[in-house]
């Protein structure tokens, strides 16, 4: 099975369009494009009957202490979690291709409606959910794609990993309020193939 995308290159910087966040030299970052990639995938196993898409970026601070802190850094050494930013099922098996922006195409604050979306597919909540839970403006349920954000002041190269799933079932047996985890779990057993492409995206001037 294989997974390409015309938004960016395997292994190269994701571009501002598809990203949360840009940087901003007076405050650190503004809002992004947040349009989800372009992705089309190939060479499908025989009994398949949908695709799963989840993008994860296993880079994220354990801890918040330092996040976005003036005068400080988010350490190299700190441990680091997977912080999920689209979790996508039930793509029928007759879809081999995302166009950029089908699926996003803005920041909308208090997040995305869902879990229904295009081809009949659905979407679970992002951790922006969890990162926002705190924050009046913005708290609500994150359905679907949201780009990049990392902290403006870490000192490591987030890499953002999007796979594309090719199950032997039509429906994973999810509804209502679900996200990465659960995803992951409900798989398992299910998977024929998978592949993935891999985009790497920094706030910091110092890895710019």
């Amino acid at each position: 099975m294989k997974l390409t995308s015309t938004s960016f290159a395997d292994g190269h910087p994701i571009p501002g369009e598809l990203a949360f966040c840009i940087p901003d030299p007076a405050q650190h970052v503004c809002l992004g494009g947040n349009r989800n990639p372009q992705l089309a995938w190939s060479d499908a196993p025989a009994g398949t009957k949908s695709f799963a898409v989840i993008c994860h970026d296993p880079d994220v601070p354990s801890k918040g202490d330092d996040v976005n802190q003036e005068g400080r850094t988010v350490p190299a050494s700190l441990p680091r979690v997977d912080f999920f930013h689209w979790v996508l099922i039930d793509l029928p098996v007759t879809v081999n291709a995302i166009n950029e922006a089908e699926f996003s195409g803005e920041v909308i604050p208090r997040g995305k409606p869902g879990p229904l979306a295009a081809h009949g597919s659905l979407q679970g909540i992002n951790n922006y959910t969890d990162w926002f839970a705190g924050d009046n403006d913005m708290r609500g349920h994150y359905h679907g794609y949201d780009g990049p954000c990392p902290p403006w002041n870490d000192e490591v190269l987030h890499h953002y990993v999007f796979t594309v799933y090719a199950l032997d079932l039509e429906k994973l047996p999810l509804s209502g309020k679900f996200g990465g985890p659960e995803v992951r779990a409900a798989m398992q057993g299910h998977i024929l193939a998978e592949a993935n492409i891999t985009g790497t995206y920094s706030l910091n001037p110092a890895l710019s």
